[in-house]
């Protein structure tokens, strides 16, 4: 069974985000346990991300925020890493940004998996047009959700099926074959 690996932007997820739901409901779905949610270390949430794709081979990665900005971080780092596939949700533009500019801007490189980069025209952390640019430069798809600010609990996003249903997508859009594990 593939997992999936829902990894937290700045200050966790906490109910009602749409992550803590979806791990809630989701048996195939584990939240990634970032240390220090409200100061993020890069290189410490890399090494915990790593760590996590390592128990949990051929995983999804859903990366929410600065998760998804932690997702990209790694993929570009460790093309080798064993992930099927990627799945980044409003990531924040890091780019002078207090709190988070420490991690630098994200890569610009093509990334090793297949994936989407779900997108808001309104989203305050990320403008429309740089999420577009990122997904061209990681070859990713661009989901394209209007108006859906930051896609968190203040925009309105508690649970979010359709979120699963983009991670469903992507999995369908895989040629490599799926292992069945127990």
């Amino acid at each position: 069974m593939i997992k999936t690996l829902l990894v937290p932007g700045l200050d966790g997820s906490p109910a009602p985000h749409w992550q803590d739901w979806w791990a809630a409901t989701d048996p195939t779905a584990l939240m990634v346990d970032l240390p220090c949610p409200d100061r993020p270390m890069p290189d410490l949430w890399e090494a915990e991300l790593a760590g996590m794709v390592l128990q949990h081979p051929n995983a999804v990665l859903v990366g929410h925020s600065l998760g998804a900005v932690l997702v990209a971080r790694l993929l570009s780092k460790w093309p080798q890493i064993e992930v099927r596939a990627a799945m980044f949700v409003a990531p924040a533009d890091t780019r002078g940004a207090r709190r988070i500019g420490h991690f630098g801007s994200p890569s610009r490189r093509a990334l090793p998996v297949p994936s989407l980069l779900v997108a808001s025209r309104n989203d305050p952390w990320m403008s429309f047009a740089r999420a577009s640019e990122l997904a061209t430069a990681w070859g990713s798809e661009l989901v394209d959700l209007g108006a859906a600010g930051h896609i968190n609990v203040a925009a309105g996003f508690g649970p979010w099926p359709a979120g699963k249903a983009l991670r469903d997508r992507l999995l369908g859009r895989l040629t490599r074959p799926v292992e069945k594990s127990a």
